[in-house]
């Protein structure tokens, strides 16, 4: 834990009040971060990637950490919408530690990444944009690994691109049901930005510990959400919520489901069971939501879907297993990566 409070002061601060106290994992003070996370430091060094996308300059945040006895292999981590490369630290240190060297990018529009005012966001150009970072890298067939949005822009780095992806593992991967179809409501652009400058650490914290944990909240999840809370509440928040406002239509529009038995790279999926996300679920009519994000029967039937997939399933665990159950499921995935 003291080890990962170094990311900033004041989630420094934060919490050790916490821990010492006792206390409810209410903050002490509401965090301001800059649009591209300034204020908050990453467990490694980050690094840029400067490149011209939609004809203007944007850069990649990315880290890129080496192992001291590398295998020759290496695994690309893909965050999710409410993550960033920094909430794979734990993976990072259990693949560095196995031989891998870890590449963990921040997409365009997220965290530490250039927030552009008009970018017509797809998960094509999303790969796209990685395939350029990884090409710059001269990094070869990586494995991808996916969590949440993530595991939806794997899946389709994995289409586009399927000779250069030696293993493909999605870790409650989004888009495996097409909510549109399913009753949410059509949302624009504008509806999702102006929900999007109204989240806070407790809207954050209250669906972090409903879905990404299972209901079980603890301490240690709070730097993440003074991280998330002061991306949205500081000088560029107008930026940031306008960004995820377009990602959100573009996740909303752009599910994977059908696409899933198209898929050519040898696939490894890990399911939280507890997971219940479904973006929008909200907004559709009663008689809907109770159907979505059904997980237990989302991940058993991508499983069928996708050629030879494997599934590991964690009863116990939500949206981020990664983070509910970090040791666990580090075997689990160095265990899956290895196996033939």
């Amino acid at each position: 834990m003291l080890r990962s409070t170094r990311r900033s002061t004041l989630a420094s601060a934060v919490l050790l009040a916490l821990m010492l106290s006792g206390a409810s994992a209410e903050p002490l003070m509401d965090p301001a971060y800059g649009p591209e996370l300034e204020g908050f430091d990453y467990p490694f060094p980050v690094k840029r990637f400067a490149f011209t996308s939609q004809r203007q300059p944007l850069q990649m945040a990315y880290l890129d950490v080496r192992p001291e006895k590398p295998n020759g292999r290496t695994a690309v981590l893909l965050h999710g919408k409410n993550f960033c490369a920094a909430t794979w630290e734990s993976q990072i240190r259990a693949l560095t530690g196995a031989g891998y060297r870890v590449i963990a990018p921040d997409q365009i529009g997220f965290c530490k990444s250039s927030k552009p005012a008009a970018y017509q966001f797809t998960f094509r150009q999303l790969a796209e944009n990685t395939r350029a970072l990884l090409d710059t890298l001269g990094i070869a067939r990586p494995i991808l690994v996916g969590h949440s949005t993530g595991g939806m822009l794997a899946a389709h780095y994995a289409l586009l691109y399927p000779k250069d992806v030696a293993q493909l593992v999605l870790v409650n991967p989004i888009g495996l049901e097409d909510w549109s179809a399913k009753g949410v409501p059509p949302t624009s652009v504008e509806q999702w930005y102006q929900r999007e400058l109204k989240v806070s650490a407790a809207s954050i914290r209250a669906y972090e510990t409903a879905t990404y944990y299972a209901g079980q909240w603890e301490p240690r999840y709070e730097l993440w959400v003074t991280m998330l809370a002061g991306l949205n509440a500081g000088p560029g928040k107008e930026a940031v919520a306008w960004d995820s406002a377009l990602l959100y239509d573009m996740i909303l529009t752009q599910p994977v489901v059908y696409r899933l038995p198209q898929i050519a790279v040898p696939t490894l999926l890990m399911i939280g069971q507890k997971d219940n996300t479904a973006i929008g679920k909200d907004l559709a009519p009663p008689e809907a939501r109770a159907a979505l994000g059904n997980y237990p029967a989302l991940g058993k039937a991508a499983a069928r879907a996708i050629p030879g997939a494997r599934l590991v399933e964690f009863p116990a665990l939500g949206h981020a297993p990664q983070m509910s159950d970090p040791e666990g499921f580090n075997r689990a995935l160095i265990e899956g990566i290895s196996a033939p």
